[in-house]
Formats: C-alpha cells, sequence, structure tokens
C-alpha cells in the first residue's frame, strides 16, 4: 500500500483496564497498513498498568496529568503523531474495530474530495446497531425536545431529532459519534481539534457541525462496523454527569444561535434543560452511543 494515505489512531483511557488490550488489539487488525496509536491517560488510578499494557502492544503512552475530558485528552493525544498522517482514527478505549473496519472508513473517505469524517455502524454486544449519525440539533428542535420529550415523548421535535434512528446505507449526516470515527487530519488541526470546553458530552455534535461549516461533509458508512463492549448508560451516574450533560447541550445550541434576538428563545431552553437535569431521565435510557439530547453514550 506503498503512498496509500497515512492513518494514524488515537483514544482515551479513564480506568479503561478491561477493555484497553482488546482495543489495541483489535487496531492492528483493521488495517493492512500499519497505524501508530497513541493512547492519551486521563489520570487512570491503574495508570501505569495502562502504560504497560499500551507499550506491550507497540503503541505510544501520554498523560494529560488529569481527568482532562475526552475531547481534550483527544487533541492532547493528537499533539503526538507525526506531521505525515493524513487521516485520524478517534475512539473510545471500549470498541473493537472488526478486521478491515480502518481500510473501509479510509476507502469511503478518500471516495470524495469534500469527506472531513467517516463513522462507522457501532454494534452493541447483543447485536444490535445503534444509530451512531444524526442530523445537528436545532434551537427549535432542542427547545421542543427538552420542553416536551419527558411529558409527550411523540411530540414532533423529538420525531424530528429521532428521523434518523434508521438502519440506512452509506449516506451524508449532520454529526458522527466520537466513540469511533475517522477524520481528516489537516481539517482537524484547522479546527482546533475537539473543542475543550466541552468536558463532556456534544464536543462530537460540535466538531460534525464545524465540519459542515467548513464546507466538508460527514459521511456515515455502516460497511464499516465496530463492536462496543463497554457499559454504556450514565443513568447511574452522579447529578454532576446529568448536569453536566445538559450544561453541554445549551453551550452548543446557544453557540450555534447567538443572535441578540434569540436570547428569549434560549433563556426558554436553559430553563428547560435545567428542569430536566435536577428531575433526572425519565426512563432508563437504551444503552449506545453519544447522544446530545438524551443520557446515555459509550464511557469515556
Amino acid at each position: 500500500m506503498t503512498g496509500a494515505p497515512k492513518v494514524a489512531v488515537v483514544t482515551v483511557s479513564y480506568n479503561s483496564g478491561r477493555y484497553l488490550a482488546e482495543f489495541l488489539q483489535s487496531a492492528h487488525q483493521a488495517s493492512e497498513q500499519p497505524a501508530p496509536v497513541v493512547v492519551a491517560d486521563n489520570g487512570s488510578l491503574d495508570a501505569e498498568g495502562l502504560r504497560a499494557t499500551t507499550e506491550r502492544h507497540g503503541a505510544r503512552f501520554v498523560s494529560t496529568g488529569r481527568n482532562a475530558g475526552y475531547g481534550a485528552a483527544v487533541n492532547r493525544a493528537v499533539q503526538e503523531l507525526r506531521g505525515d498522517v493524513d487521516w485520524i482514527l478517534v475512539s473510545n478505549p471500549d470498541v473493537v474495530l472488526s478486521p478491515g473496519s480502518v481500510d473501509r472508513l479510509l476507502s469511503t473517505a478518500t471516495s470524495r474530495d469534500d469527506v472531513g469524517a467517516v463513522g462507522p455502524a457501532i454494534v452493541e454486544t447483543d447485536g444490535s446497531l445503534y444509530p451512531s449519525a444524526r442530523r445537528v440539533p436545532s434551537l427549535r428542535t432542542g427547545l421542543g425536545h427538552a420542553l416536551f420529550a419527558n411529558v409527550w415523548p411523540r411530540n414532533p421535535w423529538t420525531r424530528l431529532y429521532h428521523a434518523d434512528d434508521r438502519p440506512a446505507g452509506l449516506r451524508d449526516v449532520g454529526w458522527l459519534s466520537g466513540a469511533c470515527l475517522l477524520v481528516r487530519a489537516e481539517l482537524f488541526h484547522e479546527l482546533g481539534g475537539f473543542d475543550e470546553r466541552y468536558f463532556m458530552y456534544f464536543e462530537d455534535v460540535d466538531l460534525g457541525w464545524r465540519i459542515g461549516r467548513r464546507g466538508f461533509v460527514n459521511v456515515y458508512d455502516p460497511a464499516a462496523r465496530v463492536v462496543h463492549v463497554g457499559a454504556h448508560s450514565t443513568v447511574d451516574s452522579s447529578d454532576a454527569m446529568r448536569l453536566a450533560h445538559h450544561r453541554s447541550a445549551y453551550r452548543f445550541l446557544a453557540g450555534k444561535y447567538p443572535g441578540w434576538y434569540l436570547w428569549p428563545l434560549r433563556a426558554v431552553l436553559r430553563t428547560a434543560l435545567s428542569v430536566r437535569a435536577h428531575a433526572g431521565p425519565r426512563r432508563r435510557p437504551r444503552p449506545g452511543p453519544s447522544d446530545p439530547l438524551e443520557e446515555s453514550r459509550p464511557s469515556r
């Protein structure tokens, strides 16, 4: 594969000892061409054990020195890559990459000049397919969903947001789950990587939105498949995590719609999200990758 675009793999560890070795092993089998792998650790209690696991698999281990958040840790890992890398595979450590999956993503990525990122089908351990690619939420959609989802589940705004929740073939989408995506390296650098103001949630939605604004497209290719083997739901997590989710939701939508004349809608949105955050989840969410308007995602 001489002359083929060069791919590198980055992941984030946070007490990920149960999964990291399997991820690293799968990364070696996901492409015919060797791909350097960097693991950025977010202050794991078992950091030295994770370092040993990483180095045993020929990968590079770097520490952020703290729990910096998913996006910030990915950015730190990317800093370790050589300048000749053309595409970066960003992945959770509790994902298993299917053999050839990176090559498939790369083939799709290089089939058009306007592709900024490509995401695979993310398969649950029970064989179900999670919709990991959606349209970018609008202020209207976010506001309607925040106000009515708990009391009127079939409201038109929630149905509009979930309209992409269907098995489908290759297609352009608004954003791709940060649990696993291949992104154009030059573009990732130009955009400044993930926005580190998002400690958790919405960093992938924001990246997909900014990729689109730059004139590139996000492509979902279900012919590339990965398996998510870790625990997903944050429903049993702390109130702080739930509050962080809704703060991120507001940050994204308020940033996307900053006009002064929209401040009444932003105020209503903030209130509605705050009420949802303090009320807690209405029901146990379906496990799955990052869902910006719900409270469920792969562990980061």
